[in-house]
């Protein structure tokens, strides 16, 4: 049962595929932590997923993997919702465009990022409408719950603004406020960057030996970690982005006493890179083993799993009807009886 009292936390990740730790600690790991103080709304958004080129082949068999994952790190299915599965998110997308302008799309970073990365690719230089526009669906996402709260970071910070100008001229056009403006929820959510060029941040784009999978072989996750660039050898009195990198990755695995202990070594100018590496290492491995087990006990029995995301998905979807059908009243459609 969830508290009247509790304010709603809405967050949502495409089924981009394989959870590698930068998501897991720049994200997820939040995620999980949050649901014991909020109501906590997940979506795995695979609307989203088709607004850059993808497999058609693929994308629901990422939906599943990615549910998984999310369930054998600690989030709760009865939390998770399949975006496809709620179209009421489309519909109310359709009516925040005509409260969001051509100029606000165009101004998106991301939006500038993604189709300027489309356009130099020699294979597919295809710009979809979804690209452009998908700030909107975010919108609907958000504010279909009437989340207080969305937690981002700062490449997140110009949608969210985008959310709340559109929450504001809706409730401006219909004379009521209907829409709480949603609030960032600023948590400590640390950039985890590749271990083999510090100066990059983890990512899949950027080729296997940039990122590191939560549910790799424990040989595997080891190697890269042992293997990380640490610093160029030139004397400097700032820790080198290597360095940093790896002690980044050993406080967010929650290794707090190896952590300050060799935090104290390197400001004592006793630390050897060997040392940390072997001990982040073996942080990181001891966590994705438990994550690893976590996950091998829901795929031994895949149809419950998914019979509590699609029984969540229904559930949750209530709340979107409902939003939708007062949504609809307010801006003059016509409606149909839920």
């Amino acid at each position: 049962m969830s508290d009247t009292n509790r304010k709603t936390v809405l967050s949502c990740i495409q089924p981009t595929g394989d959870m590698h730790l930068g998501n897991y600690f720049g994200a997820v790991k939040n995620w999980v932590a949050l649901q014991d103080k909020y109501d906590c709304i997940y979506g795995v958004v695979d609307y989203h997923a088709m607004t850059m080129p993808y497999d058609v082949k693929k994308l629901k068999n990422s939906t599943w993997d990615i549910i998984t994952n999310l369930a054998a790190v600690g989030v709760k299915t009865e939390n998770l919702f399949v975006q496809s599965l709620v179209p009421e998110h489309a519909e109310l997308g359709w009516i925040f465009n005509c409260f969001c302008g051509v100029g606000e799309l165009m101004r998106m970073t991301q939006f500038k990022d993604k189709s300027q990365k489309q356009e130099e690719e020699k294979s597919n230089k295809f710009i979809s409408v979804g690209l452009l526009d998908y700030p909107v669906l975010q919108t609907a996402d958000i504010l279909i719950y009437k989340a207080d709260y969305v937690p981002v970071g700062k490449d997140q910070e110009q949608h969210l603004e985008l959310s709340r100008n559109i929450a504001g001229k809706f409730n401006h056009q219909v004379g009521k406020e209907y829409f709480v403006l949603p609030e960032g929820l600023y948590t400590e959510t640390p950039k985890i960057m590749s271990t083999a060029d510090p100066m990059r941040k983890m990512s899949k784009s950027a080729g296997e030996k940039h990122y590191i999978s939560v549910f790799g072989d424990a040989k595997r996750i080891s190697k890269q970690i042992k293997s990380a660039v640490t610093d160029t050898g030139e004397p400097s009195d700032v820790m080198s982005p290597g360095v940093e990198n790896l002690f980044r990755l050993l406080k967010a695995s929650d290794d707090t006493e190896n952590h300050m202990q060799l935090m104290d070594a390197y400001k004592d100018g006793n630390l050897r890179y060997g040392d940390l590496k072997v001990t982040v290492a073996e942080a990181i491995v001891k966590m994705t083993d438990q994550f690893k087990e976590n996950k091998e006990k829901i795929l031994a029995d895949k149809k419950a799993l998914k019979d509590q995301v699609k029984a969540s998905s229904y559930e949750i979807r209530k709340k979107a009807q409902e939003t939708l059908k007062e949504v609809k009243e307010l801006v003059g459609l016509l409606n149909v009886r839920f």
